[in-house]
């Protein structure tokens, strides 16, 4: 499943790498990557191993915000 996260909090490239190896750290995640120009964070997970709120977290916890982005 692939899941759309967004964030406004980017101001410089670290932020990346910090918000995607927080997000691969949990497990069900496949892959994570980050769009520092545009604040997009799509993330490749199984559902039935972490659910989208622990990816908000995941994100919050490295010290950014996130929400779902909305279809």
């Amino acid at each position: 499943m692939k899941t759309v996260l967004r964030s406004q909090e980017l101001s410089c490239p670290s932020c990346v790498a910090k918000i995607e190896k927080a997000l691969t750290g949990l497990n069900g995640v496949t892959t994570a990557k980050v769009y520092f120009n545009t604040g997009r964070i799509e993330v490749e997970h199984d559902p039935s191993q972490v659910e989208t709120d622990a990816l908000v977290e995941a994100v919050r916890r490295a010290g950014y915000k996130a929400s779902v982005a909305p279809f």
